[in-house]
């Protein structure tokens, strides 16, 4: 399974951003999806995830203002990110749970079977 993450940038604080990550080789019957998020010195910290169900979950620091969503006919996981602010600025990582045993905020940071490799995300005030 390779999963590669697109999207990142620089923006402003209160603008938007869509991430966007695409699998290859792995069947969408993936329990779980998710987002995580690292900045510099600071440790993993969970974004989103979202189950084969379509539920989802979000870090509290997000809720409202990001949406994660993914597309199964093009095996593509979206984050769009809106409002964004300054200390949203982090490395974002795709990352995927074959089963979804850990499929929350707190555990997806260090419990995924694949992650992808990142794509930046630099808020500016």
């Amino acid at each position: 399974v390779h999963l590669v993450e697109s999207g990142g940038g620089s923006v402003q604080a209160g603008g938007s951003l869509r991430l966007s990550c695409t699998a290859s080789s792995y069947t969408y019957s993936t329990r779980c999806l998710g987002w995580f998020r690292q900045a510099p010195g600071k440790e993993r910290e969970g974004v989103a995830v979202i189950r084969s169900d379509g539920s989802t979950d979000y870090a509290e620091s997000v809720t409202g203002r990001f949406t994660i969503s993914r597309d199964n006919a093009k095996y593509i996981l979206y984050l769009q990110m809106n409002s964004l602010k300054p200390e949203d600025t982090a490395m974002y990582y795709c990352a995927l749970q074959q089963w979804g045993t850990y499929c929350n905020i707190p555990q997806m940071p260090s419990r995924f079977d694949y992650r992808g490799q990142g794509t930046q995300v630099t808020v500016s005030s």
